[in-house]
């Protein structure tokens, strides 16, 4: 690695995101791994850091690429997002505002790190998307192809700080795309509960209990009642002068 032409950003957004699986914007070019980097023209240390590393890559290609000469107009990939595309002359889009915007890209060989804030690999690719905000490590590298000069960016390991609004296009919610409405918690139905057991039969010579219906479906049942306890009928008595009952 050049570290003069090595750069790693601070806070930039990514956009065209294409960290997990190589990409090709057109049939038949090259797949590469591959993102848009949007740097706030507010962070002057990084854009300075960048404008050093192509320069020393312009110094890179006089001396091992273009036989000793620079071209008057060295095209570079760092572009105005508040200026138009050089591909069609179209404004960019609007996140692109307030930024500077460059691609950086891989070969298929060479997958780049992504790891967490905390250095670990991020293995959920849902969590990479376009309109995330993280840091990435770029080099600046000469070229020379089908006769045009000009200096490219390489991609290298990016880290993810925290989420954004996707810029992958707006999503719809279930609700609005079936014209259905959820039930609120506090109103979803309450949860079932089981009938009371059935009262066990009484022993012989105990009156049945009344027997209870199942409480409507919601209402708690009503605690058993047991059956009173047995009382046993009173002694007869006898008269004792006539030896019949009284």
């Amino acid at each position: 690695m050049n570290e003069l032409t090595n750069v790693t950003t601070g806070r930039v957004r990514l956009s065209f995101v294409h960290l997990f699986k190589p990409y090709a914007y057109k049939p038949g070019q090259e797949e590469k791994y591959q993102c848009t980097i949007l740097v706030p023209k507010s962070d002057a240390d990084t854009m300075a850091r960048i404008n050093a590393a192509v320069e020393a890559a312009k110094q890179k290609g006089i001396s091992e690429k273009w036989n000793g000469q620079c071209p008057p107009i060295v095209p570079t990939p760092i572009h105005d997002g508040d200026g138009v595309r050089p591909s069609d002359g179209m404004p960019f889009g609007p996140e692109c505002a307030g930024h500077w915007v460059f691609t950086a890209s891989s070969k298929e060989d060479y997958p780049p790190e992504v790891v967490d804030k905390m250095g670990n690999p991020i293995l959920n690719q849902s969590q990479i998307y376009s309109g995330i905000y993280g840091r990435v490590n770029i080099n600046f590298f000469p070229y020379i192809y089908g006769g045009k000069k000009g200096i490219g960016c390489g991609l290298g390991p990016v880290q993810k700080l925290e989420d954004g609004e996707s810029l992958s296009g707006s999503s719809v919610s279930a609700a609005k795309a079936f014209g259905t409405t959820p039930v609120p918690a506090h109103q979803a139905a309450p949860a079932y509960q089981p009938a009371p057991a059935y009262p066990p039969t009484p022993a012989y010579g105990q009156p049945a209990p009344t027997y209870q219906a199942a409480p409507a479906y919601g209402q708690a049942a009503p605690a058993y009642q047991a059956a009173p306890a047995y009382q046993a009928a009173p002694a007869q008595q006898i008269n004792p002068i006539t030896g019949m009952p009284y």
